[in-house]
């Protein structure tokens, strides 16, 4: 068996991966060591940044037809609407620079189904109970010995990305170097019915963790040292323990669903790149999912990796263009270590935490300190250093681009769209009108552009902007700044390799 990429892991990330490999004129193969999908709740929504990438592959719809129930749910199980850190659930949606953007609420089970039924429309193989065993590179190419239930085989491709999970096979048998700090704290969650709730505090923190319960659901922070094996099925026994430890009561959980487990491991891959092998997603960065920081992080590393990647095995790729995956995504990711590990310290039991959170809290009530924590936590901050800008570039460059709304003109006929209405075929776009210098500097490079004549008519303020199949802004200038295409020019030179 042969390929131009092996995906190892049919997780969101790795069937994004793939997806936008295939979209990207590359050749990508799925192996994935489970039968089914785990069918495990280990997320309940995307960022707006991973919304809008989803978003601009045609799959919006679909994950915004989530959104009712789930954030009812959400609700109820936090007792607030509003976004937390650390649980101090002050983060105020209207308040934030760009309310309009947010993100989507839908289980990791459902958004795993919508992608695979994505990437089986793009013709993208899964293999099932397909286990990776060993993997060796060399300067052709890569070989994966894999367990399947015919015997093993051999599967030869041009690179190979591990998008594995936090226990990643791959990240272990190729010797990524996986840093970080061990957990403070272990959470459990789970859908119970539940004998003797009544004597349970209100939720909140106590002197050993936090506890969250409402009607149906229970859930610990446990700061405690607990024997139990954390890599086996939470069960009713070890919840109700955890339980007792936090807030000395106990109670008796009947029936218990929807279990889950996870500490604040924090850890990192050193380089998420050995010559021909990657990682993207849980195996290259693992981290408390306080935030809601996680899912729609491996998503945003598949973005940016895919269209690289094709390019890079189609050896059409300009020089550093892959290596631009871990310098662009790796900072990112050890951004949201940071905060994550921040929101452990101010869970972490004691007075002195008790009065630290007294005040972020405070803090939390002035309007710029919100926004601050609303950009952190959203990833709208995120802007990828591109050497090329010049110092007073447009404050949109290399920041991914919201939905722009375009007046367009079309056999004479003016029309409003969305920039996502010209991104499903996964090539990067040029917006510019039909009189702009910008067309014509761009002209070399139309056979790998989607080509789009309008103007926003957004509070922008842009007369032009290069979109990267990941949504960075990759040139952009604004209306009022006179028409140079020399930026443009390199910004194509850049990314996509020399005119034609």
């Amino acid at each position: 068996m042969s390929t131009d990429v092996i995906v190892v892991g049919a997780g969101p990330v790795g069937l994004l991966l793939a997806a936008e490999l295939r979209l990207a004129g590359a050749a990508p193969m799925v192996l994935e060591r489970l039968a089914s999908p785990s069918g495990r709740r280990k997320a309940r929504g995307v960022g707006p940044l991973a919304f809008e990438a989803l978003q601009r592959r045609g799959l919006g719809e679909r994950l915004a037809a989530h959104q009712p129930q789930l954030s009812a749910e959400k609700t109820k199980d936090h007792g607030s609407a509003k976004g937390h850190f650390a649980w101090i659930h002050k983060i105020e949606p209207s308040w934030q620079e760009e309310p309009d953007r947010r993100g989507a609420l839908i289980w990791q089970p459902d958004l795993e189904a919508v992608l695979a039924e994505y990437a089986a429309s793009l013709d993208v193989p899964v293999y099932r109970e397909h286990t990776v065993v060993a993997i060796v590179q060399d300067d052709q190419g890569v070989t994966a010995t894999v367990r399947t239930p015919a015997g093993e085989q051999q599967v030869r491709a041009a690179c190979l990305v591990g998008c594995d999970g936090g226990r990643s096979t791959v990240r272990g048998l190729c010797g990524f170097g996986f840093p970080g700090t061990p957990p403070l704290m272990t959470a459990r969650q789970a859908r119970v019915e539940i004998n003797g709730a009544e004597r349970l505090p209100p939720s909140g923190r106590t002197p050993t963790g936090m506890l969250l319960h409402g009607p149906g659901v229970i859930g610990t922070f446990d700061f405690a040292d607990g024997s139990e094996d954390r890599h086996g099925p939470l069960t009713r026994e070890e919840l109700q323990t955890s339980v007792r430890r936090v807030t000395g009561i106990d109670v008796t959980i009947t029936r218990l669903s929807d279990a889950l487990r996870f500490t604040d491991n924090a850890r990192q891959a050193a380089t998420y790149r050995q010559g021909r092998i990657l990682l993207a997603g849980d195996a290259a960065h693992v981290h408390s999912p306080n935030g809601g920081q996680g899912l729609g992080l491996g998503l945003l590393d598949a973005a940016n990796l895919g269209w690289k990647l094709a390019a890079h095995v189609r050896g059409e790729a300009p020089a550093g263009l892959l290596d631009s995956y871990p310098a662009e995504r790796h900072p990112v990711a050890a951004a949201v270590l940071h905060n994550t590990r921040a929101q452990s310290a101010l869970m972490r039991p004691g007075p002195h935490t008790d009065a630290l959170r007294d005040i972020v809290s405070d803090l939390m009530d002035i309007r710029e300190v919100n926004q601050y924590f609303g950009r952190m936590l959203s990833g709208l901050s995120t802007r990828y250093a591109f050497p090329y800008l010049p110092a007073d570039a447009h404050p949109l460059n290399g920041r991914h681009c919201p939905d722009l709304r375009i007046t367009v003109t079309t056999d004479g006929r003016r029309r409003t769209a969305r920039l996502s209405d010209f991104t499903r075929a996964g090539r990067a776009v040029l917006l510019a009108p039909a009189d702009s210098p910008a067309l014509t500097a761009a002209a070399g490079w139309r056979d790998r552009l989607e080509v789009v004549e309008g103007t926003t008519v957004d509070e922008h303020g842009l007369s032009g902007v290069l979109v990267r199949p990941d949504g960075a802004v990759a040139w952009a200038t604004a209306s009022s700044s006179p028409a140079d295409a020399d930026p443009l020019r390199t910004a194509l030179r850049t990314w996509f390799g020399p005119s034609s």
